[in-house]
C-alpha cells in the first residue's frame, strides 16, 4: 500500500464501524439441528405420532445410518459425550476401559462400565404424516433419530415371525407402511412397545408426490463419516480429563489397549428421554429442553 492510499483509506467512520460490529451482539449459536423432528409428550407423559420411513437417498446403500457413541458425567461433573470410534470397527478408549471394568469381577466396575456404556442410534428419513403437538411439521421430510426398540420393530415387520406374517419393507414409497409412533413414560423412560406399523399403503397416490419427497431427503453418510469422529488419542485425553485421570480397574492397573473390544451389553433398558432423542454424538441434545445442550457446552468447555 502506498502512503497516498493509506492517507484516503485511513477514515475515522472505517475505525469506529469496526469497534461497533466487534461490540455488537453476538447471536446465540444454537445446537438444534433443524433437520431433526422429533416426538413431543402430552402434560400424561405419552406421545404420539404418524411417520413414514423413506428409501435410502439417491447414491446410497441403506435407508439408516447406525452410530454408537458415549454420554457420561465424570466425578469433577464434566461430561464426555463423543462419537464411539467402535461405529468405524476401531479400538476405542472408552470401550477399552469399560472391558477391563467388566472383566475384573468386581460388581462395583461392573457398575461403572454400566454407566459408560455405549449408547446405539440410529438415522433415517421421515415425512411426517401426522403430529398433533407440532402440526407445521406434517408434509415434511426429516431426520429421526431412534434407538434398539424401534429398530426392532421395523426388522420384525420385515423378517416376521410367524408363517400368517406377510414381510413389508417399510422403507419402500409404494408397498411400505405407516408407523404409528406411540410413547409411554415408564419408571422415567420412553417406552415405544406400543409403536406399530399399519398395513402397507403408498404414500401418494402418483408419482410425482412421491419423487417431491424423495428429493428433499438428506444424505446420511455424515453420520458415519471419519470426519464426524475424534481420533483414539483426543478421545482418550479427552476421557482422562472428564474421569480426572483415574484408571484403576479391580485389580488392574493397565487398561488393556492392545486387547480386542468387547463391549458387553449390559443394559436392556430403552435410553431415558434425556439422553435418547436428538443429535449426534458431540451434538447430542436433549429432548429436555435443551439439557444436553448445556451438557454439550460443559463437553466443549472442558
Amino acid at each position: 500500500m502506498s502512503l497516498n492510499t493509506l492517507k484516503k483509506s485511513n477514515s475515522l467512520d472505517k475505525l469506529l464501524s469496526a469497534v461497533e460490529k466487534d461490540n455488537a451482539p453476538q447471536e446465540k449459536k444454537s445446537y438444534v439441528d433443524e433437520r431433526l423432528w422429533k416426538p413431543v409428550l402430552d402434560k400424561t407423559g405419552n406421545g404420539y405420532a404418524v411417520i413414514r420411513f423413506l428409501p435410502a437417498v439417491n447414491g446410497e446403500d441403506l435407508p439408516w445410518a447406525k452410530l454408537w457413541n458415549h454420554a457420561f458425567q465424570g466425578p469433577t461433573g464434566q461430561w464426555y459425550i463423543e462419537n464411539s470410534l467402535t461405529t468405524l470397527n476401531q479400538k476405542d478408549p472408552v470401550s477399552e476401559m469399560n472391558t477391563a471394568y467388566w472383566n475384573s469381577g468386581v460388581e462395583s466396575d461392573k457398575e461403572i462400565a454400566r454407566k459408560q456404556k455405549r449408547k446405539l442410534q440410529y438415522f433415517s428419513n421421515i415425512y411426517v404424516v401426522s403430529d398433533s403437538k407440532h402440526p407445521e411439521h406434517e408434509g415434511k421430510v426429516f431426520l429421526f433419530r431412534y434407538g434398539k426398540k424401534i429398530f426392532d420393530k421395523i426388522m420384525e415387520t420385515m423378517q416376521p415371525a410367524f408363517e400368517d406374517e406377510t414381510p413389508v419393507n417399510p422403507f419402500d414409497f409404494w408397498k411400505g407402511a405407516n408407523f404409528k409412533l406411540k410413547i409411554r413414560k415408564v419408571d422415567g423412560y420412553w417406552n415405544y412397545d406400543k409403536s406399530e406399523f399399519e398395513a402397507p399403503t403408498p404414500l401418494f397416490d402418483n408419482d410425482d408426490d412421491i419423487e417431491g419427497v424423495w428429493n428433499k431427503q438428506y444424505s446420511l453418510t455424515e453420520f458415519t463419516a471419519p470426519t464426524n469422529f475424534k481420533s483414539y488419542d483426543e478421545l482418550k485425553t479427552r476421557m482422562n480429563m472428564v474421569l480426572a485421570g483415574t484408571t484403576r480397574v479391580g485389580s488392574a492397573t493397565t487398561l488393556m489397549e492392545d486387547e480386542p473390544v468387547a463391549t458387553p451389553t449390559v443394559d436392556t433398558k430403552e435410553e431415558p428421554a434425556e439422553l435418547f432423542s436428538h443429535d449426534r454424538g458431540s451434538d447430542l441434545k436433549s429432548d429436555d429442553d435443551g439439557a444436553l445442550d448445556y451438557f454439550q457446552k460443559l463437553a466443549a468447555d472442558g
